[in-house]
């Protein structure tokens, strides 16, 4: 059993762009678009791109094991909609390619520890807030 909705996992699956944050060892932020994918065999967020392991988001995940990610958007006339993924983060050798074509073998996976969907399952102004434990 999953810990997103059928109707997060679904606009996960639609979504091609997403923005993950991470914190290095001094606690300072970092956020930058990447690419995704939603790996319904594990019920994680993969993140992959170009030269991963040479990144900065590479390395603070590897020194504090910390993540979170967001993807939304906004529907006409004005219906935002959205799915934040908080939890603790891992960097692998492989797994990258899984993500998108021509990404690099690495891959940082985001294990959830709290998921925010809203506009999805819920009103846009109500989300649907819950902490998941593993």
């Amino acid at each position: 059993m999953s810990d997103f909705t059928e109707k997060e996992i679904e606009y996960l699956r639609d979504q091609r762009l997403g923005r993950l944050a991470t914190v290095n060892a001094s606690g300072r932020p970092h956020v930058v678009p990447v690419g995704f994918r939603y790996n319904p065999e594990l019920d994680v967020i993969d993140v992959g791109g170009h030269n991963l392991s040479r990144s900065k988001k590479f390395r603070d995940v590897g020194e504090t094991g910390r993540g979170a990610f967001v993807v939304d958007d906004v529907l006409p006339p004005w219906r935002p909609r959205g799915v934040e993924v908080r939890g603790r983060a891992e960097v692998f050798g492989e797994g990258g390619g899984e993500v998108s074509p021509g990404s690099a073998d690495e891959v940082i996976r985001i294990r959830p520890e709290r998921i925010v969907g809203w506009g999805i399952d819920s009103d846009a102004y109500a989300p649907n807030a819950r902490s998941v434990g593993r």
